[in-house]
Order: C-alpha cells, then structure tokens, then sequence
C-alpha cells in the first residue's frame, strides 16, 4: 500500500514543480491533443466498465457463477485500460503538471495521482495471499472511481464544451 501512496505523491510533487512544457500528443485524424487524450480516456473508461462487470461476476454478484474466461477477460481489460491512458498522463504530466486554476482542473489533478497509485496498489497487492478479502474489491473500486472522475473533469467536459467529435 506504501508504494502506490508513494506513487501518487511523487506525481503529484513532480507534476507540480517542474516547468509544463509544450509536449502534445497528437495522433493523425484527431483535432487535436485534447481529443487524443478525450477519446483514449474515454476508451480506458469503457474497458474499466468491463472490469468491474468482469469483477461483479468473479465474485458472485451478478450472473449464475463465473465462466473460466472471463478472469482472462478481466487481466486483459485492465491492462488495456491502463496501457490506453498512458499517453494521456505523459501529456498531463508534461504539457500542464499538477494544476488547481478551478475546483473541475485540481480534482483532475489528484484523480490522476489517485488512479496511478491506487493502480500500483492493485497491482502490488494482487500476489498477497494475506490481505483481507474485501482489499482487492476496494482497491479496484478506487481504480474505477478515480478513472471515471477523470474521465468526468477533462473527456465529459470537453465533449460538452467544445462538441463531440474527433
């Protein structure tokens, strides 16, 4: 748990004190950086919607018992969840750090340090045999939460703002 603590912290510090630059990610067919970075949340916020059905499923909470694939099912959406926002917390990080002009841009702000350092935390506490049962379904469920908020303070609101569209 200290490293993903530690993660979060040492984001939001870095974020917070070196110079924002002006490194973009731009992909070809998009308007511009802040599309990328929309849609590629917007794509980790869906696959994140399969984890947590995927993780409903696993332990017992929905469905009539958990088919052998969908364990499979729900390593490989978390990963690609997480590999799709990579680009976008380069960007963030680089291009604007750890920002608070408006209550909207500073709870984006430590949503991205909570999601990388509640992720870290998953993913350290996942071959622990000696946690609590109930630490991985709380672990995750901070994952989801902090992604989505993300999701809500940039994608939601530059779709509403500016239009949606590549």
């Amino acid at each position: 748990m200290l490293g993903g603590i530690a993660l979060a912290v040492v984001l939001g510090v870095y974020g917070r004190l070196h110079e924002p630059g002006a490194v973009a990610v731009n992909v070809a067919g998009f308007s511009g950086p802040a599309y990328v970075k929309a849609w590629l949340t917007t794509v980790a916020v869906l696959l994140a919607v399969v984890q947590l059905v995927s993780a409903l499923n696993m332990y017992g909470r929905i469905g009539a018992g958990s088919p052998s694939w969908v364990s499979t099912l729900h390593r490989w959406s978390g990963r690609f969840a997480v590999l799709v926002t990579v680009p976008v917390v380069v960007h963030c990080l680089y291009a604007f750090g750890f920002a608070y002009d408006s209550p909207r841009v500073l709870v984006h702000s430590v949503a991205g340090c909570l999601f990388y350092g509640a992720f870290a935390t998953k993913m350290l506490a996942l071959p622990r045999r000696d946690l609590p049962a109930v630490a991985l379904p709380v672990i995750g469920g901070l994952v989801f939460t902090a992604l989505v908020a993300l999701w809500l303070t940039a994608a939601l609101w530059l779709f509403t703002t500016r239009g949606l569209h590549l």
